[in-house]
């Protein structure tokens, strides 16, 4: 399944995914967490030096053919900034998602040092990923970013097929236009080849207590991110919600991802100021 086809299928599957109580059985039983987070804490993504906020602001809810449900409201950039206002530097952003240019005004307002960037290349050719990246900085105006990713991987042989895209990433790195590589896994092939590559420096990967939309079951998946983490992989949370399916149970969900422990910081979408303040509040409550 190559990228436009998982995005259209994804976004035909909508509909269904509020429904489901499990994709793969039994939801997990919430774990209790032992100490005081919040959602504005400063983490360490690994060995990659990357300190950010711990909650990431997703700019991509149903992001696909370069719009999402943030860039379409035209309100974005003020969302971001009031959330960076509130504590919150990490920017989630994708070129999928079409939210470079907001990402790019909120950041003419900010210290550039005292912010996070996260994109994601779609690419599969090394010619093509090359300049994606070159894109991606005038878009963004800045001179370097600070994570990118190669986006929706599927395939278990990735780390050799698309080991031209790597090179790309590499040598962006070496000249000072990115901070760290990584890759946004959708299948659980994916996931393990990361885990075994040293090439991953950091890995966005599906974790929710129902098996929503992610690449295998909870148990799985956590056991996959262990290996990484033990090789000091950044590790980043997304599809906390489940994408919809878990909307009228945010607080098992950001509870099960925190006390999973597995997690250096997650990424929500909020679509709103109210629905930011909402998750600030509901992660220090957890």
């Amino acid at each position: 399944m190559n990228r436009r086809e998982f995005l259209t299928a994804a976004a035909a599957g909508l509909g269904t995914a509020y429904i489901m109580p499990s994709v793969f059985g039994a939801a997990f039983d919430t774990p209790t967490l032992t100490k005081k987070i919040q959602a504005t804490d400063t983490v360490v993504l690994g060995k990659t030096g990357i300190k950010t906020s711990r909650l990431a602001m997703g700019t991509g809810t149903v992001g696909f053919a370069g719009g999402s449900n943030q860039t379409r409201t035209g309100k974005l950039v003020p969302l971001l900034m009031s959330g960076y206002d509130g504590g919150l530097n990490f920017f989630d952003t994708s070129d999928s998602y079409g939210s470079h240019p907001q990402v790019a005004a909120a950041l003419k307002e900010i210290p550039r040092d005292k912010a996070v960037v996260m994109t994601k290349c779609d690419e599969r050719d090394p010619v093509e990923a090359k300049a994606d990246i070159d894109r991606y900085l005038r878009e963004l105006g800045t001179d370097y970013i600070d994570i990118c990713l190669i986006h929706c991987v599927t395939e278990g042989d990735w780390t050799t097929r698309y080991r031209g895209v790597m090179d790309v990433f590499e040598e962006a790195k070496e000249k000072g236009k990115i901070r760290a590589h990584g890759v946004s896994c959708h299948s659980i092939e994916a996931l393990r080849a990361a885990a075994k590559s040293p090439w991953v420096e950091v890995d966005l990967v599906r974790l929710n207590p129902v098996g929503a939309h992610m690449d295998a079951d909870a148990d799985t998946v956590i056991s996959v991110i262990k290996e990484m983490r033990a090789q000091g992989k950044g590790i980043v949370g997304m599809k906390i919600l489940g994408q919809g399916a878990m909307r009228t149970r945010q607080d098992e969900a950001i509870q099960f991802a925190l006390g999973t422990g597995v997690l250096d910081a997650f990424t929500i979408g909020a679509e709103n100021r109210s629905e930011q303040k909402d998750l600030i509040r509901r992660v220090a409550a957890a």
